[in-house]
């Protein structure tokens, strides 16, 4: 703690010069702007789809405009792709920090992952679709829709974890493997619990990059209005519901519909980012 104190106390020191208190202010004044951002378009919505919200909404079936069959769906892809691209998003990122380095087929993969992140998400649709749902004639699926995904979620996947194994010090490393533990003792108990963070982090900006596309799931997963028995049936997801219902609103009640539905899916993303970050505390007591 002391160490921080005296760290910090130039800075606020400096802060009695006119252009550090300027820029300090400007940088107050922006984090209250992005704060004000969120809440003012948190607010909107709900009070905008307040009157639909109840545990009917989120209970019913489709065809009493509920929406409970656009949740299980939706949480069916989200953890579908997580289940296919988190462990080979993390098995990539460690070869490329911990094996590879800088080697050039290091480089060429970087390359590769460089490239697919800067690819459109209609593109990965029409892939999705004509691969796995064609091709592989999985059809229309949760399965389908989810392989497409986690193609998609990679190169966030790997950026993210590469970064957090960046951040331990190469000192750990050699500390554990003096004691006379292996490269792989040490990556299984030393490097990946310390790594947790960075993946915990990972896992939420993939969550939230499956929740909010549209696009491929609407060419792999479908448009049903049920609830899928396995991976294998198609359904429609939160995002691809409050599309049609965009699409398709005429009166007043229509958009209010459609407001809760935007409610509910920000309320289903904290929702599963909470328990990420309770299962990562979890793991790493262990």
């Amino acid at each position: 703690m002391r160490e921080n104190t005296k760290q910090r106390a130039p800075f606020r020191r400096n802060r009695r010069n006119p252009m550090d208190a300027l820029l300090y202010a400007v940088m107050v004044a922006a984090f209250a702007g992005v704060g004000a951002i969120l809440l003012c378009i948190l607010a909107y919505i709900l009070a905008s789809g307040a009157g639909r919200l109840s545990f009917g909404f989120f209970t019913g079936a489709a065809r009493d405009n509920g929406i409970f069959p656009m949740i299980v769906t939706t949480v069916y892809v989200v953890l579908a792709s997580l289940g296919i691209a988190l462990p080979v998003g993390i098995m990539t990122a460690v070869f490329l920090h911990e094996y590879a380095e800088d080697s050039k087929g290091a480089r060429l993969l970087r390359l590769a992952i460089e490239t697919l992140a800067g690819i459109p998400s209609i593109l990965y649709g029409l892939f999705g679709l004509l691969f796995f749902c064609r091709f592989c004639k999985l059809g229309q699926s949760v399965i389908a829709g989810a392989l497409t995904l986690s193609v998609m979620i990679l190169p966030i996947i790997i950026r993210t974890v590469e970064e957090s194994l960046k951040t331990i010090p190469q000192s750990v490393r050699e500390a554990s493997l003096s004691l006379g533990a292996t490269a792989f003792q040490t990556l299984v108990h030393i490097v990946l619990p310390e790594a947790l963070p960075g993946i915990l982090t990972a896992a939420i900006l993939a969550v939230g990059r499956v929740v909010g596309e549209s696009a491929p799931v609407l060419l792999t997963v479908g448009i049903a209005r049920n609830i899928p028995k396995s991976v294998f049936d198609s359904g429609r997801t939160l995002t691809i519901h409050l599309y049609y219902l965009t699409k398709e609103a005429i009166h007043p009640d229509d958009f209010e519909t459609a407001f809760a539905t935007a409610a509910a899916l920000i309320m289903l993303v904290v929702v599963i980012n909470t328990a990420a970050k309770i299962a990562a505390r979890g793991l790493k007591k262990h």
